[in-house]
């Protein structure tokens, strides 16, 4: 431990860093002998006393740090708080590693996470791909349905980003939001049908994977797709390239008839175990039907065949099983080879490709008969995998290698691994039943195994003697005399019970042997296993059956010993064969029948591998390898009879075609490859990044930058999705500037030119991040903010020119829905909307510079009481509280609120105060004056003042007396959040229009139109919440604002009444998560009656 503070110290160079390692090395391992039993509550608070530091290099040592704890499975979420406040660091290495913790632990502490939720939201617009990426992970990784519609927002402009790292996250966000919220089901479908037109292969995996954990049986979104996919499959990420082959395993099953000729399947199923390869060679030539298979299930096989050659095991496996599903059986032998390659592998892998093999081998040995040796055992395989080589050696046996098979199983039951010689002695029971040249061989050999010092090996070779008996009785007499020699030395109880089984059956073949060995068993029944006095009870029944000279009185001798045996079982079967056999007056009709039920011609056993009903399970399945239907698994579906329209996979290439043509695309491809080439991406990625780039150039002045600055400025703007720009050559970044150039040209020539340049530019865009049905707002709202943002570039000549990009920078990744233009003429430049402009471009609140807002009083206070300690709980000692909607005298951020104390008890109670406080992170608290004493029924109010952070976390503390301390809770409501404001109706439309996109919630409300009146409606919301009323010109909509005590941030809430009994709740507010409660509180009041 204290190497490990040296070495970071060393690495950091920091004096301040280094001095807090040194200390925490001093304080941690005084010594290195008790360094192991240091506690590392100390080594925490080193880390915390660095993150607080106001140096960068030490905060960064800290979070390098605490990953790598993370990284060695150490638990580091006490240090959440301390971490947390660095999650607005301006340090972008510092910011990283705080969202890769915060990644790990805010599922964990999800309060403290929500408290940061806007830095979150912030950091989704970052100019940095990573920090953009990053939020939007840590925000899907809240587990809290009160964000869902934060999330689903955040989800939708992620998938519209320019970085296809940050549109990767998003397809992973939407399986979060899905398992959080069902519900959200059909929204997320359409990012995903949008998602996966994107032609990145950074996406196409995990989009593939949204896709099939939200919506698998949507196969109509992958018609238009599948070309696509199945190009990009070679370049995408292995661990996508198995979801893509799973997917479109399943989907080529739908869409596809089967490549798989009748005649073959017949040939594979029936045809003679011992026909010669000129027979069989003969039998498929006769069989061979043309057989046109379709062009897309060509392309598929076609494209997934490289991928054979994978490092990956995975990516192996998934293309063996789409072969073995969808691949003509002509073809499928090459996956083969590529199977036993991965027997190198370690044991896991091993494992799970031998299953597999095991189930393809039962179906189609010849694939693997060429590879027979692999198979063999080797001395240092763990018994799981000798088990399954077993298996599969067993699948492939036939009259060619059977002598070299058993010459091998003969060494491996000398094995020291007593399972697996077991298993050895069953597989040669399943080749003697298989195979019936080398039955007797096999049978002899058992039978030689009798005599094998092992017990284990002896008993498991007496069971499969008797299946293999079983199978032909007549023939093995003198195996059944020997085996009933061996009931003095065995002693395992199944082999024992077996032999007594075999005896018993035919005993009418054995009649000398079979009393004797009735009364050897009857001397040792007491001694005997539960198991063999059964079969005692059995051969007894079935001697005095057929024997019953010799055996009557042994037989009645064996029924008073079972009669008063131990074991219920053995007590149950004693008195139901002795009224089975022995005849009485009270003995039924079934004693007449009672050779036929002892005697009757039992059904030889199958043995049968264990892998032969696995085949309905998909292979490389977690339901294949544990043999039974796993949560989340899909089944595959039989082969159409007839194939789908082929149609509904094209792509109308020549409208593309000619739109490219349009906006000055240079170079002629052909038509067939210009769906699947690379040069439409490149096309893709300029026209998008150069539209954004016309914007920031038409922002930041037209005339005020050299063509210098111009280039630095393409530069930087290229550097924020290096994703994408690294796809384009240099030819496409010449077409690329002289598009630019043209449209700099247009800008000039006057504002219509240019906005039609840009709406061609974004309509020729078909992966463009921004939606079509939004392009021409936005091309407008451009167009209305050049003026202002002219005057802005006057304003800020004099700042360098680092400023100047970045300010450009920022306004270009802005998501222009959210904030709408101010409708100020554009004609007069009053210098006083300069600052508002800056302000709304630096992302800032405009509600604290508006004039016209102020707060108002409470419209209505609702007297409420909340329980704060039960009389009982608090020795006689009550208290309620209420808030009674009045700003704190205590502080301007706190909630004023008011406290009844009332003594029940008949003494006096003394010295009332506030003990110790547990308020999370940020919340502050103004106790009251202690109370010297309150008599017997006596009653007082109280005042105190409670920040509460915007948040309805509880304020916990202690209240005490002289004698006690209660722990008491007050937690409050989100209405009471609020301060009441008044505004009009254009200063209210003004700012719902800033706070849209990601800062509104709303939701559909239904109940009866008695309930819609508007005092009624009134008379609701103010109960829920402290909130003023805003005159409204419309009978229709009323509408309601207030402001959160805590930052001030607007809270508008409108309630607009629809056609019937229907009406819409939109809120609009900064602190999304208090606007998701309120929404959530104001529902059902609204609706109930």
């Amino acid at each position: 431990m204290a190497n490990n503070s040296f070495a970071y110290n060393e690495q950091s160079g920091g004096g301040e860093a280094a001095e807090l390692g040194q200390e925490a090395t001093s304080t941690i391992s005084p010594s290195g002998a008790f360094g192991l039993f240091s506690s590392d509550l100390k080594k925490n608070e080193d880390l915390k006393q660095m993150l607080e530091s106001n140096k960068d290099s030490a905060k960064l040592d800290a979070m390098k740090r605490i990953v790598g704890m993370i990284a060695k499975g150490k638990n580091a979420s006490e240090l959440f708080p301390a971490v947390v406040k660095n999650v607005a660091s301006k340090n972008i290495e510092i910011k990283k590693l705080v969202y890769v913790y915060l990644v790990r632990y805010a599922e964990e502490q999800q309060d403290l996470a929500l408290l940061s939720i806007s830095t979150f939201q912030r950091a989704l617009k970052d100019p940095n791909q990573l920090i953009r990426a990053s939020a939007l992970r840590v925000l899907s990784s809240i587990r809290v349905p009160i964000i869902v519609p934060i999330m689903m927002l955040a989800i939708k402009e992620a998938s519209a980003d320019l970085s296809p790292y940050v549109r990767k996250n998003a397809a992973h966000a939407i399986q979060k939001l899905y398992s959080l919220d069902p519900e959200q089901k059909e929204m997320l479908i359409e990012v995903i049908e949008k998602l996966l037109k994107d032609k990145s292969t950074l996406v196409a995996g995990s989009v593939v994977m949204a896709f099939e954990e939200v919506c698998p049986d949507r196969i109509d979104l992958i018609h238009k797709n599948y070309r696509k996919l199945c190009n990009l499959l070679v370049d995408v990420e292995e661990w996508g390239q198995v979801v893509i082959i799973h997917m479109l395993t399943r989907y080529a099953r739908t869409q596809f008839v089967s490549p798989w000729r009748e005649d073959d399947v017949l040939e594979d199923n029936e045809k003679n175990f011992y026909e010669s390869d000129d027979e069989q060679k003969e039998n498929t030539d006769k069989g061979t039907k043309p057989y046109a298979m379709d062009p897309d299930h060509r392309l598929l096989i076609r494209n997934t065949k490289p991928l054979l050659q994978s490092r990956n095991a995975a990516v192996v496996m998934a293309v063996a099983q789409l072969y073995w599903h969808i691949a003509p059986k002509s073809e499928a032998g090459i996956i083969s080879k590529s199977l036993v390659r991965l027997l190198r592998s370690n044991r896991e892998v091993q494992y799970i490709v031998l299953q597999n093999i095991a189930t393809m081998s039962i179906q189609r040995k010849g694939m693997f008969e060429p590879y027979l040796k692999s198979f063999y055992v080797r001395s240092t395989d763990p018994t799981m995998i000798k088990t399954l080589k077993l298996e599969i050696l067993t699948n492939l046996a036939n009259e060619a290698n059977i002598s070299t098979l058993l010459r091998e199983f003969q060494t491996y039951v000398k094995s020291q691994d007593k399972q697996f010689a077991a298993a050895t002695i069953q597989t040669i029971g399943r080749c003697a039943t298989n195979i019936s040249e080398v039955t007797d061989t096999c049978l002899n050999g058992l039978v030689c195994l009798l005599s094998n010092r092992d017990e284990i090996v002896v008993a498991e070779s007496v069971v499969v003697i008797k299946k293999l008996l079983q199978m032909q009785p007549a023939q093995h007499g003198e195996i059944i005399k020997h085996m009933a020699k061996l009931l003095d030395s065995i002693t395992v109880p199944v082999a024992r019970a077996s032999i007594l089984w075999l005896i018993g059956e035919n005993c009418e073949r054995v009649p000398k042997i079979a009393p004797d060995v009735l009364r050897k068993m009857a001397k040792s029944f007491t001694s005997e296993d539960d198991l063999v006095k059964l079969q005692i009870l059995n051969l007894g029944a079935k001697l005095y059956l057929t024997n019953s000279k010799q055996t009557k009185l042994l037989t009645q001798y064996i029924l008073n010993l079972g009669k008063y045996d131990q074991n219920y079982d053995i007590r149950d079967r004693t008195r139901f064969i002795r009224q089975l056999i022995v005849p009485n007056e009270k003995s039924g009709a079934l004693s007449k029948y009672a050779k036929k039920i002892f005697l009757a011609q039992k059904p030889a056993p199958l043995l049968e591998s264990p892998f032969k009903d696995r085949d309905h399970f998909q292979l490389g399945t977690l339901s294949h390898t544990l043999n039974i239907k796993a949560s989340g698994y899909l089944e595959l579906s039989n082969w159409p009879e007839v194939a789908p329209d082929p149609s509904v996979r094209n792509v109308e290439v020549i409208e593309l075609a000619k739109e490219w043509t349009s906006a000055g695309k240079a170079k002629k491809e052909n038509p067939a490859k210009k769906f699947y080439s690379d040069s439409e991406e490149e096309e893709d990625s300029s026209d998008s990044s150069s539209d954004s780039e016309s914007e920031s150039g038409s922002e930041s002045g037209e005339g005020g930058q050299s063509d210098e600055e111009e280039d630095s400025s393409e530069d930087s703007s290229s550097e924020q999705d290096s994703g994408s720009a690294s796809e384009l050559d240099a030819d496409d970044r010449r077409d690329q500037r002289n598009l630019k150039t043209k449209e700099k040209a247009d800008s000039e020539d006057g504002h219509k030119k240019n906005e039609k340049s840009k709406a061609s530019v974004s309509s020729n865009d078909e992966s463009s991040s921004i939606e079509e049905s939004s392009s021409d707002s936005e091309s407008e709202s451009e167009s209305e903010s050049e003026p202002d943002s002219r005057k802005v570039t006057k304003e800020k000549e004099r700042k360098p020119k680092q400023d100047r990009n970045s300010l450009a920078k920022d306004v270009s990744l802005l998501d222009l829905d959210d904030f709408n233009p101010i409708s100020t003429p554009v004609v007069l430049p009053t210098p006083a909307l300069s600052p508002t402009l800056i302000a709304d471009l630096e992302g800032l609140n405009l509600s604290s510079s508006s004039s016209v807002i102020n707060v108002s009083t409470p419209v209505f206070v609702p007297m409420k009481t909340h329980e704060l300690l039960h009389r009982m709980s608090g020795k006689g000692l009550a208290a309620q509280y209420f808030f009674p909607r009045q700003p704190c005298i205590f502080g301007s951020k706190m909630v004023s609120v008011q406290i009844t104390l009332n003594n029940t008890s008949d003494r006096k109670i003394e010295n009332i105060h506030i003990g110790e406080k547990k308020l999370p992170v940020g919340m502050q608290m103004h106790i009251f004056h202690p109370i010297d004493s309150l008599e017997p029924e006596g009653s007082i109010t109280v005042s105190m003042g409670i920040d509460f952070c915007d948040s309805t976390q509880t304020a916990s503390f202690q209240l005490c007396t002289k004698d006690d301390c209660f722990s008491v809770n007050i937690q409050p409501p989100v209405g009471e959040l609020l301060l009441p404001v008044t505004m009009s109706e254009k200063d209210f439309k003004k700012e719902q229009g800033v706070l849209t996109g990601m800062n509104e919630t709303s939701a559909l409300i239904i109940a009866a139109p008695q309930n819609f009146t508007p005092s009624v409606i009134l008379q609701k919301v103010v109960n829920v919440a402290n909130v003023g009323v805003v005159p409204s010109g419309h009978d229709n909509i009323h509408r309601f604002a207030a402001k959160t005590v805590h930052s001030g941030s607007l809270m508008l809430v409108t309630v607009e009444l629809k056609e019937g009994s229907t009406a819409q709740l939109i809120i609009n507010t900064e602190k999304t998560v208090i606007g998701s409660v309120l929404l959530r509180e104001l529902k059902p009041v609204l609706s109930q009656g």
